[in-house]
């Protein structure tokens, strides 16, 4: 696919310094470090998923990271969300994911919405983004999430993790040089259910990290033109038996 996001200016001699490894790879370089910073990336939740997923952003050098959660940080979190401290116990997930974002990356411009995402605020929230990515862990939410960046018609970045296992895929209603592909292809209404919660089951922090990194790469590889995204091709891990595999998803539109 094509960049999706146009080269911002010249980048500043520190910026120049700490991306430098970007710079020299190959799909990148220069003038694709220079997308990732015209970028504006939403990452909704600032959990498992998403405190990976927000510290490679920054780390990448996404220029304008919003960040929406509405939860505080409790000692559990500990284990697999990585943005949050243990000084953050009882602050807003968004105010240490701001903190760690800026630690990383101090030109980044962070939004933060420290309120529950719906369909009543959804499309608000969006505005001005490149890209969503959802982390979210409610089907509810997630609903919510696809059917505004469907009525947007931007890219959504989509993730999942329970136990040992984990799933990964690009959605986005009107790619370029693609069939669309939506979130009701891979789930129809009525057919998804609601997944039992982390304190019920267990999921394991390593897996959340690899996850969340993986997000991560998909965002740059839609920044910047390179590789080949996750459209149309749901990513399954399961973690126990260090085994990954692909499962198409057709476009219910293209069929």
């Amino acid at each position: 696919m094509q960049p999706l996001v146009a080269p911002a200016p010249a980048l500043d001699p520190a910026e120049l310094v700490r991306t430098a490894r970007h710079a020299v790879l190959a799909g990148i370089g220069e003038e694709g470090q220079r997308r990732l910073a015209a970028a504006h990336v939403t990452v909704v939740g600032a959990g498992g998923l998403g405190s990976p997923a927000l510290l490679a952003l920054a780390a990448a050098g996404v220029g304008s990271i919003t960040v929406i959660d509405d939860d505080i940080v409790e000692l559990t979190n500990l284990q697999r969300q990585l943005a949050h401290r243990v000084e953050d116990i009882g602050r807003p997930k968004t105010t240490s994911a701001a903190r760690a974002i800026t630690a990383l990356s101090p030109g980044a411009e962070v939004v933060t919405a420290a309120e529950r995402l719906d369909s009543e605020n959804a499309e608000r929230l969006f505005a001005g983004a490149d890209i969503v990515v959802d982390t979210s862990d409610s089907f509810a939410t997630r609903r919510d999430v696809a059917a505004a960046t469907e009525a947007l018609g931007i890219p959504l970045v989509w993730g999942a993790v329970q136990e040992w296992h984990a799933q990964a895929t690009v959605f986005w209603s009107d790619p370029p040089t693609a069939a669309p592909v939506v979130l009701t292809d891979l789930f129809p209404l009525g057919t998804e259910g609601e997944p039992p919660s982390c304190a019920q089951v267990g999921v394991l922090g390593a897996l959340c990290v690899q996850v969340g990194g993986m997000l991560a790469g998909e965002v740059v590889k839609l920044i910047t033109g390179a590789g080949e995204p996750l459209l149309g091709r749901l990513a399954v891990i399961d973690a126990l038996t260090a085994r990954q595999h692909e499962i198409a998803i057709r476009s219910a539109v293209a069929a």
